[in-house]
């Protein structure tokens, strides 16, 4: 079993900045990817980003340039870096990591969310 505890979250004035962080623990074997993605109310759950154990990232297009991903491996962490925030960034934001098991079974767990709050 894998559990995911996220950090971070709270209120902040547009064009400021937050840092989510998640950690992992349990049976853990790898971690092949971890990421971050958030619901804003009556929306869809969003991919904002993802990172593999090799560093490759991936991030939704409406975070480009002013969200950074980061991860360490060792520890199984992954933080999000949030800058330059905006009104529409506000939603729950929760972690994601998918990979192997101590017993070499696939596992994909979610944290309990944290929520973001943007205010104009």
């Amino acid at each position: 079993q894998v559990q995911l505890v996220e950090s971070g979250g709270g209120l902040v004035q547009a064009g400021g900045s937050l840092r989510l962080s998640c950690a992992a623990s349990g049976t853990i074997r790898s971690i092949n990817v971890m990421g971050w993605y958030r619901q804003a109310p009556g929306k869809q759950r969003e991919l904002v980003a993802d990172i593999t154990s090799g560093g490759r990232t991936n991030y939704a297009e409406s975070v480009k340039g002013r969200f950074t991903i980061s991860r360490d491996n060792a520890k199984n962490t992954v933080n999000l870096q949030m800058n330059s925030l905006k009104p529409e960034d506000t939603a729950v934001y929760y972690c994601n990591a998918a990979g192997t098991s101590t017993w070499a079974t696939p596992f994909g767990s979610w944290g309990q969310g944290t929520q973001v709050t943007v205010s104009s």
